[in-house]
């Protein structure tokens, strides 16, 4: 008789909390030096509380930082700090500065000339073979020769 009652009693808390509205409990919990800001959902179940809105939403390509992105994936409790993510990344510009002065320095040991990378854009982007600029030129020419 008691279990009757405490499933009328859920029923009716259920259906008393079904009229009330919504609150959202997501907190941002930082941003990083890209502009992206990472929110957490205490209330989520399954590991689905973590989640992250870019400052550019069109671009896929945008860089997560390495310390969000194992608290995104739940490799580390607690979000990192706004010290530790500015240090790792004054770390990664000197390690890319460096590597460009080794990689010249290695260069001019070898006499060759090293450009800087750029940013291959539009059609650059896509590979493009030689053999196969002049595929099918020759089926053309053979087949407009056989017209005259």
């Amino acid at each position: 008789m008691t279990k009757e009652r405490r499933i009328v009693v859920e029923i009716f808390r259920n259906f008393i909390a079904s009229f009330k509205p919504r609150m959202s409990r997501i907190k941002l919990v930082g941003e990083d030096y890209h502009g992206t800001k990472y929110y957490e959902d205490p209330e989520a179940k399954a590991r689905k509380g973590r989640s992250f809105i870019p400052k550019d939403e069109e671009n896929f390509e945008q860089e997560i930082p390495a310390e969000w992105e194992a608290w995104l994936r739940y490799r580390r409790h607690q979000p990192p700090t706004q010290e530790e993510v500015q240090a790792n990344y004054e770390m990664m510009m000197m390690k890319k500065k460096n590597a460009a002065a080794l990689e010249k320095h290695y260069a001019e040991e070898k006499g060759v000339s090293v450009d800087p990378p750029r940013e291959k854009t539009g059609f650059e982007s896509f590979p493009s073979y030689e053999e196969y600029k002049e595929y099918g030129h020759a089926y053309l020419e053979d087949k407009e020769g056989k017209k005259k």
